[in-house]
């Protein structure tokens, strides 16, 4: 039976790695602002967008990836729901389900998003960061009217 202490530290980190998930979330609505996002990984992080989206390893590779992402999304927003988060010391490990209305640049193209993220955490310097998010992409579907900005 784990401490009361142990119990407000084992919510606290849950409720850490939320706020960091969205977070992260909120960086890829503003346009994919690539500093925020890439903020939000360690140094060594990795984003595993499968076979779909690519793999980026490290910092500087997610930062350069997402800094074209405006080019290709003319609206995006991040719906991630139901959260599982397992914490275990200093590592972590979070699961959401995604779904995502976007709309594409260059056709106008208004596409449904579902996916699940299964993500990795660890925390260093007193603070919760992504290590490895892995998206895996549910339903990649065109929708007939544009929606969004």
């Amino acid at each position: 039976m784990s401490t009361l202490e142990e119990q407000i530290q084992r919510l606290t980190d849950i409720e850490d790695i939320k706020q960091l998930k969205f977070c992260y979330a909120g960086y890829c609505d503003q346009e994919y602002d690539e500093d925020g996002i890439a903020s939000c990984f360690a140094e060594d992080g990795v984003w595993d967008g499968g076979e779909k989206f690519g793999v980026y390893n490290g910092r500087e590779a997610i930062r350069e990836f997402f800094s074209g992402s405006d080019g290709i999304m003319k609206f995006a927003m991040h719906y991630t729901t139901n959260p599982l988060i397992a914490i275990d010391g200093d590592t972590a490990t979070g699961q959401w389900h995604l779904w995502q209305p976007m709309v594409l640049k260059e056709s106008a193209q208004p596409i449904w998003l579902m996916a699940q993220y299964n993500d990795q955490f660890v925390r260093q310097d007193n603070k919760w960061l992504i290590k490895n998010l892995a998206l895996t992409v549910k339903s990649f579907t065109p929708h007939d009217t544009e929606f969004g900005v």
